[in-house]
This record gives C-alpha cells, structure tokens and sequence, in this order.
C-alpha cells in the first residue's frame, strides 16, 4: 500500500471516527445535559468538517502520484 493509499484510508477512518464521536457526545448531551459534552460534540464535528477540506487539499496536492 503506498503513502496516498494509507495517508487516504487513514484520513477517511478520522473524519468517521470525528462524527461518530460528535454526534454521540451531542445525543448524550441531550440526556444528561453536561456542557462539556457540548463542547466536545461541537469541537468534534468542527473537526470532522476540517478533516474533509484537508482531504480534498491533499488528494488535490497528490493527484499526480499514483496509488499503487
């Protein structure tokens, strides 16, 4: 597996695991109603979103390198 390939798969797997958490702290938020897990839901899906256009950058910045 080349370097775009892994560098690819990883940044996939933390833009899920970023939501994931988010929308999990911000459904618990709701039961408990904890600011922290406000804050950190919040933090998390802003992290997910900056995940995607540091995606897009880099797959624009790689595009010429081949994935194999």
């Amino acid at each position: 597996m080349s370097l775009k390939a892994f560098h690819i798969v990883f940044v996939a797997a933390s833009i899920l695991l970023a939501f994931g958490f988010g929308v999990w702290s911000l459904l618990d938020y709701q039961d408990h109603g904890n600011t922290a897990e406000l804050v950190g839901g919040l933090v998390s899906v802003l992290a997910g979103f900056a995940l995607i256009i540091y995606a897009k950058a880099i797959l624009r910045k790689l595009k010429n390198i081949s994935y194999l």
